[in-house]
């Protein structure tokens, strides 16, 4: 038989090899100079860490990594996807971060809950992780100086607001003030390492289990739900006990190697949480921010009408508004928004201005820059 030519759009066994072998090397040859670039980043960054800290800044600026993030993106030819991008300079950041001084992270632990997904998209791999029992506690390792900052969980698309940590910024006013949010694609998935039909319990947080109700009706009719601290203590239980599942994250999945049934089984596939990243300070404007606030009012008709026309009145966008009881005061209620714009806009400032004339207590929480989801 006669060996194919490369007019048929093949190449022969031996110029297919050489071919391969050319394209390796200048993968190899690439992947050293990337090595080299990303080398003198660093020292570039170790350098500005030197300026910063005679200045007595922060290392982290959310600010600033928002706009290298836009600055790559906007540049971004492909073939790479942005997704893949954002997770390369995630991880580059975190490391010229740790250059400067290695981040303490404080969140609602145990490791892979949601809450540990949402710090390490923020602050990447290089950052030392301090995990707690609760979100109190989290604020209290930032308060004390513990940990540089905070990752706490601020409501959910499908449950709403996160009762705890309104408490704490209750608590604790103009003690800490959110510096970035964070916005994590919730995607739930079935864990198991039995067939489906074995199934006979799911563990998960009350908030998953909540969040997956439907679809848990519909396809484990045999099986009882029961709730459990967070969805890491739910994996583990599954290499415990027999004819279990947990409903918890893919990364749980892969670090204590089971089994995933089903994916994506949460009911709402716009399921999304947002996470504040609370600190010492907040953030510098961007052009593109949020400001948060929590006030009380007089406990009197239109109270709140006279609040909100001082938003509509400077057209200020509400981006978020919820009451919360104050429980020092029965029938009182505090109320927490956020907006868009930054403390430092002139139509904010003058909104502030009035809202201190208007309210009997304003509490500014902080400015941060606007962030778009991402997936767990």
């Amino acid at each position: 038989m006669a060996r194919k030519s490369s007019d048929d759009g093949t190449r022969p066994p031996a110029k297919a090899a050489a071919h391969l072998n050319s394209l390796r090397s200048q993968i190899d040859k690439l992947d050293l100079h990337i090595l080299e670039l990303l080398n003198k980043r660093a020292s570039v960054a170790a350098q500005i860490g030197k300026v910063k800290a005679d200045q007595g800044g922060e290392v982290f600026s959310a600010a600033r990594e928002e706009e290298v993030l836009g600055n790559v993106l906007r540049e971004n030819k492909g073939p790479l996807d942005a997704v893949t991008i954002q997770a390369i300079f995630r991880e580059l950041i975190s490391g010229s971060r740790s250059i400067q001084k290695q981040q303490k992270i404080a969140y609602l632990g145990p490791e892979y809950s949601y809450s540990h997904l949402a710090a390490i998209q923020r602050f990447g791999e290089a950052s030392a992780y301090n995990r707690t029992a609760n979100i109190a506690a989290v604020f209290e390792e930032v308060v004390r100086k513990h940990a540089d900052y905070g990752v706490v969980p601020l409501e959910n698309s499908t449950d709403g607001r996160i009762a705890d940590t309104l408490d704490q910024f209750i608590r604790m006013p103009g003690q800490v003030k959110i510096c970035a949010e964070i916005r994590l694609r919730v995607r739930h998935h079935l864990l198991a390492n039995c067939t489906q039909s074995e199934i006979r319990r799911v563990y998960s947080k009350a908030q998953a289990l909540s969040q997956c109700r439907n679809w848990l009706a519909k396809n484990l009719p045999q099986a009882s739900l029961h709730e459990v601290a967070s969805t890491s203590d739910a994996a583990k239980l599954v290499l415990t006990e027999p004819n279990v599942a947990a409903v918890a994250s893919r990364q749980a999945a892969v670090r204590w190697g089971i089994n995933i049934l089903s994916q994506n089984i949460e009911d709402s596939p716009s399921n999304e949480t947002r996470f504040a990243v609370i600190g010492p300070t907040d953030s510098a404007k961007t052009g593109n921010d949020k400001t948060a606030l929590m006030f009380q009012i007089p406990h009197t008709p239109g109270a709140l009408a006279d609040v909100l026309s001082v938003f509509k009145s400077n057209k200020i966008n509400l981006t978020w508004i919820e009451s919360f009881p104050y429980r020092d005061v029965k029938g009182q209620y505090v109320f927490f928004v956020d907006f868009e714009g930054h403390r430092e806009d002139p139509k904010v400032k003058k909104a502030l201005t009035a809202l201190e004339d208007t309210c009997d207590a304003v509490f500014p929480m902080g400015s941060f820059p606007v962030a778009g989801p991402s997936d767990e």
